[in-house]
């Protein structure tokens, strides 16, 4: 896949590759890529794509930052 092969380490990626049975996907930024493979840094952990297995990549924007439950206790 040209796009994997181009794009620069740290970009976050989501690819769609195949497994038995269909297809999954990896989220995350692109952390690493030799002449077959690519590695995508998963909440998960690293997830290894073989670059003929992939059907689908692009580029997409950064996570959303969340905000948590919890806050300071207002001030009394």
């Amino acid at each position: 896949m040209k796009l994997l092969r181009e794009l620069p380490i740290g970009t976050r990626v989501v690819v769609r590759y195949r497994i038995e049975g269909g297809f999954t996907d990896a989220l995350g930024p692109l952390v690493a890529r030799d002449a077959t493979t690519c590695t995508v840094e998963t909440r998960r952990g690293p997830v290894v794509v073989d670059f003929d297995a992939v059907a689908l990549a692009k580029p997409v924007p950064p996570a959303p930052v969340r905000k948590s439950a919890g806050g300071a206790p207002p001030a009394l």
